[in-house]
Order: C-alpha cells, then structure tokens, then sequence
C-alpha cells in the first residue's frame, strides 16, 4: 500500500500548479481558455501567466491556497484545486486577471466556454485540475487525493460536489467516474465545437 500523503499548496508551489491548470485546460487540445484569456498559445508565457494567476491578492479559484497536492515517496504525484463556487466568483477572477493586465475583454474570447452550460451552483464544491505526474499515473492517488479534499468540502457544509470534463473526452471521464461521480447534464454546442474541436460539456456530480 502507497504512503500517500498530502499538503495544502504554498505560494512555492505555483509552477507546479500552473502546469496543472495548463495540462488540465488543453487536455489534449491545442487551444485552452486560458490560451484565449492570455491571448497567447506560447508555452512558456502562459506558464509564467499563470503561475502569477495562482499568487495574486484576489483569491480567484485558481489562487494556490485551493490547491491540493499528494507527494508518494517525498515526489509531488498530483494535483487537485477544490474551492467555493460561491467565494470565488467569477468576479473575484476578473479581479485576480485585471492584477496581470488583464482587462474583462477576455469575457468575450471565452464565450463560448461560458455558454456551454458552465455556469457553477453556488451550493456546491467544485473539483477542478486533477492531474497526476507521468511517473505515478494511479487512480489510486487521484481518488485519496479528491477524498481528502471532499473532507474539507464537508467539513465547510457542502453535501453535494461537481466537475466539467469535455464531450469525446473520455480518459478524464472515465476517473471521475471511477471516483463516484455520475452525469448530471450534457450541453453540445457548435460554437464550442468551431472553437476548441470538442462538442460541449459534461458536468459530473457526485453526493456527498
């Protein structure tokens, strides 16, 4: 049995955290939002871009003190961001953006993203970025991982927590499904569709 063990993020953390959300947003695409948001596809911008995203005074969702990370053996093994939808409002990210010269134009670029049945329940908690380093790849991991941070979903309240995977994306489906959760809705949308190759959006629930 693996000695998992697990740590909230620090602001050291942050170039291992924007690689997360790098890996996470494009899985597999060539295009992300934050590619969009950014207004750049260069690798080593958006890196630096969002590991200042992950440090800024305004505790967007994507700020480090939401992040989880399991190490197996002392080596960082995976990440997960858990956080309130009703704290960090999409408000709070425009915020934490306009901290990086950012301006709220960026609302436009992603539309297509916002209107694919993306808008978050304030009631729940939502999971977000789990990736796992090439070198542990184990289910194992993520579901201790995503337990640890559904214990302080309930400690906070909540009884109920929701994700979003890709239609057509069935790798990161297919884990979360493992994990408990279960389809909620789907929305297909061709703009979406024109602009990321992908058909829409799943968003998976599961009760706490």
């Amino acid at each position: 049995m693996m000695n998992i063990k697990f740590r909230t993020a620090k602001e050291e953390d942050s170039e291992l955290l924007a690689w997360a959300m790098l890996k996470s947003s494009r899985s597999g695409k060539k295009l992300s939002t934050f590619d969009l948001i950014f207004e750049t596809s260069d690798e080593k911008v958006l890196l630096e871009k969002l590991a200042q995203l992950t440090k800024t005074k305004a505790k967007s969702s994507n700020h480090f003190s939401n992040f989880m990370i399991a190490s197996v053996g002392g080596k960082d093994a995976a990440v997960l961001c858990g956080y309130e939808p009703r704290i960090a409002t999409e408000a709070k990210l425009s915020e934490a953006l306009s901290e990086l010269g950012v301006d709220e134009t960026y609302l436009e670029r992603i539309a297509a993203f916002s209107n694919c049945d993306t808008v978050l329940d304030r009631r729940t908690w939502m999971l977000d970025y789990m990736e796992e380093l090439s070198e542990f790849d184990q289910v194992e991991i993520l579901k201790e991982l995503v337990q640890k941070s559904l214990l302080t979903a309930r400690l906070k309240g909540y009884r109920n927590t929701q994700t979003f995977v890709e239609i057509d994306c069935v790798d990161a489906e297919l884990v979360y499904e493992k994990l408990g959760f279960r389809l909620k809705s789907e929305h297909r949308c061709e703009h979406y569709s024109d602009q990321f190759g992908r058909a829409g959006i799943k968003r998976l629930e599961m009760h706490l």
